[in-house]
């Protein structure tokens, strides 16, 4: 989640009224306006079923998510990434509608209303979050190897905490397809988190403070 740093974007709320959409962190060549920090507020705290906090604190958080979504967005612009088809963001927000709201569209849009966003602002949002899933998993599983050895001791391990969390699995041997799929995602998601830092580090990052008063 520049080139000209002090330019303010304004935009009509009211008829008369005019309000100043501020940058409020520059990576790269890239602003993120305070627009987009309290969209991405928005959508997140919907997708957790959170209240609405807009505080400063908040507002930070979110703009930490904008910085690492923009290093993501760039190097997926940059590489030869496959991006999931629009309709699964479709059938994931059917899911949403279907898992949430009981099937009911009315429902659904009153929620989305209280967020203030659209239905077609938390399609983009899945499909988004859809995109970054996948090049997660493309960028970073090559070269991930779990052992069997591994997977048997982190099962014996916590075999308590696995069987609890799938119940029809009684032993290391029926849960080992499970143990080495989790072992597989904490790995990747090292070698994500890993690069992501660096590349934090590498990039230019300046945040406007006044943004976030």
């Amino acid at each position: 989640m520049r080139c000209a740093i002090y330019l303010l974007i304004l935009s009509c709320a009211l008829p008369g009224a005019v309000v100043l959409d501020r940058m409020a962190v520059i990576v790269g060549k890239h602003a993120i306006k305070e627009s987009d920090i309290e969209r991405d507020l928005r959508l997140t705290e919907f997708l957790n079923v959170q209240p609405l906090d807009l505080s400063p604190a908040a507002k930070r958080q979110a703009a930490e998510r904008l910085i690492d979504q923009e290093i993501i967005r760039q190097e997926i612009a940059s590489g030869s990434y496959q991006r999931p088809p629009e309709s699964d963001a479709s059938e994931l927000l059917d899911r949403l509608r279907r898992d949430r709201f009981g099937g009911s569209n009315s429902r659904l849009r009153e929620a989305l209303s209280r967020y203030g966003f659209t239905e077609d602002d938390l399609r983009q949002q899945l499909l988004w979050q859809l995109t970054v899933l996948r090049f997660i998993n493309q960028r970073f599983r090559v070269g991930v190897l779990v052992t069997d050895e591994e997977v048997r001791a982190y099962c014996e391990q916590h075999l308590t905490e696995l069987r609890r969390q799938y119940p029809t699995a009684s032993n290391c041997e029926a849960l080992a397809p499970k143990t080495k799929s989790l072992l597989e995602g904490e790995r990747i998601n090292q070698n994500f988190n890993e690069w992501l830092a660096q590349a934090r580090k590498s990039d230019r990052i300046e945040y406007r403070q006044e943004a976030f008063q």
